[in-house]
């Protein structure tokens, strides 16, 4: 089994920025891949970023390109969402997830991730 706990989340005005942290326990770390996915109230959980064992390959959502980074620290059993220039649009709870299987294919299905965290909201005001 694998606990996955996520902080850092909380309320910013448009325009800052926030950055999550999501600390994983139970599996030797550098053998997941992992992702960010989110989900607003009355929407479907969509993917936004993931990354690869070595950290040495990553993906995002287009509308988060260029704002968002995913990174991981293999010493610390961490991956890390940094998130600069928030719009409201990007309000959501933030989950973590980790899969135990490659990082392709498959990398923004939810399915294919087998451990969530319990997620961290993230409110940007206008």
């Amino acid at each position: 089994q694998v606990q996955l706990v996520e902080s850092g989340g909380g309320l910013v005005q448009a325009g800052n920025s926030l950055r999550l942290s999501c600390a994983a326990s139970g599996r030797t770390f550098s053998s997941l891949a992992m992702g960010w996915f989110r989900q607003a109230p009355g929407k479907e959980r969509e993917f936004v970023a993931a990354i690869s064992r070595s950290g040495g390959s990553t993906r995002y959502r287009d509308s988060v390109k260029g704002r968002f980074a995913i990174s991981r620290d293999n010493a610390k059993n961490t991956v890390y969402l940094q998130m600069n220039s928030l719009k409201p649009e990007d309000t959501a709870a933030y989950y973590c997830a980790a899969r135990t299987t490659s990082f392709y294919p498959g990398t923004s299905d939810p399915s294919k991730y087998d451990y969530w965290g319990q997620g961290t909201q993230v409110t940007v005001s206008s």
